[in-house]
């Protein structure tokens, strides 16, 4: 059993009067970390939305046939909430009318099941992201040292559980999981319809990670027009498969204003898109690797610890650049991300001039510990 990060954020919210909420991928373990957190507790009644019969035991909602069907439970879960119409609403009434009811959500795309609960749950709920296993959570399960030399395999198959597990057989299952679970939601409520757009719209992404994205050059590749890919991207993203960085500026005329670089929640799913899982010494897109790497886990370390930042790349018009930006409280972090420790790697001089102020730092291999830990 691998622990969870979450797991203590959600511990200190049980039974504080509103419900709580976890959403992301399929196959990252919300299940089994939900289980995990229930363990020891009494009255745990579990809904698994999936079946058909859960969906229909919630379509005439009202809070006496809710009470009848609860009983005595004391927490609720009900599994992959998205599958239910209206949730929003009913999620509210069962906080509202059953106070004594610790109600816990899970939902496998964020755009679904948060777009029906935050109108109606607005301070009413807890709302926290799941991703795939991070570089914490396995230095927590078997140490630093372990964690640090698995750092190549990482960079090529990621972090999702099933794969972190699969000892020797992370090709077949990245296969079956970009294949099978990846699109699944997307499909299952027709908001995409031609899935060959979608792989190769994908597959420009993954070729893409690190550099600046032109959504003109991601249509006429994939083809489709720039208002299709800005639905699919957003969709992506809302399903936690991809996610974006707008550019930064405030003080040069030279700073690029509506840039964006597109990253991938893990490394092993944009490495099964390409079906490339050479090792890092045969590979000519390292970096990439390396890059998207950092700024994942960095997302979810800011996540999983309630650090609020916004979050930026740099880049001028000559093609200076930094690679990641954090600013929060006034206060504008800068780093720059460099695999090979032998050159020498420092923040450009027009950073630093128009920024004097700002925390720089060099992240690398030798060093990307208390970056993403």
């Amino acid at each position: 059993m691998i622990n969870r990060l979450l797991e203590e954020n959600l511990t200190q919210r049980l039974f504080k009067g509103k419900s709580i909420i976890v959403v992301g991928p399929r196959q990252v373990g919300k299940t089994t970390f939900l289980k995990s957190l229930i363990k020891g507790q009494e009255k745990v009644l579990w809904f698994n939305a999936d079946n058909q019969d859960v969906q229909e035991l919630f379509n005439q909602p009202n809070s006496l046939a809710f009470k009848k069907e609860f009983g005595k439970a004391k927490i609720v879960i009900i599994d992959e909430a998205q599958r239910i119409k209206n949730i929003g609403v009913k999620l509210k009434l069962i906080t509202d009318e059953l106070p004594e009811i610790q109600l816990i959500v899970t939902g496998s795309s964020a755009f679904e099941l948060s777009n029906e609960v935050n109108e109606p749950l607005t301070g009413r709920k807890w709302e926290y992201n799941m991703y795939p296993l991070s570089f914490q959570e396995m230095v927590n399960h078997h140490g630093l040292l372990n964690e640090k030399r698995l750092l190549n395999h990482r960079l090529i198959y990621g972090y999702y559980p099933d794969v972190v597990t699969a000892n020797g057989d992370e090709r077949e299952t990245l296969r079956q999981l970009s294949d099978s679970y990846l699109y699944k939601d997307l499909f299952i409520w027709n908001k995409i319809n031609k899935s060959e757009k979608l792989v190769k719209l994908l597959q420009a992404l993954a070729f893409q990670v690190g550099n600046q994205v032109s959504y003109n050059e991601l249509g006429k590749t994939v083809g489709l027009d720039n208002e299709t890919i800005e639905s699919y991207l957003q969709m992506l993203e809302q399903s936690f498969v991809i996610f974006r960085l707008g550019s930064f500026n405030r003080n040069l005329r030279t700073e690029l204003k509506k840039s964006r670089k597109i990253y991938f929640y893990d490394n092993g799913i944009r490495n099964a898109l390409i079906a490339n899982f050479q090792p890092i010494n045969l590979r000519s897109d390292t970096r990439a690797l390396w890059e998207n790497f950092l700024v994942s886990e960095r997302m979810k370390y800011n996540d999983y610890r309630r650090h609020w930042y916004n979050c930026y790349f740099w880049r001028t018009t000559a093609q200076q650049e930094v690679d990641y930006l954090e600013e929060s409280d006034g206060q504008l972090r800068a780093f720059e991300f460099k695999w090979n420790t032998k050159k020498n790697n420092r923040i450009t001089k027009t950073f630093t001039n128009a920024y004097p102020d700002a925390i720089t730092a060099i992240i690398t291999p030798d060093n990307y510990v208390d970056f993403v830990s």
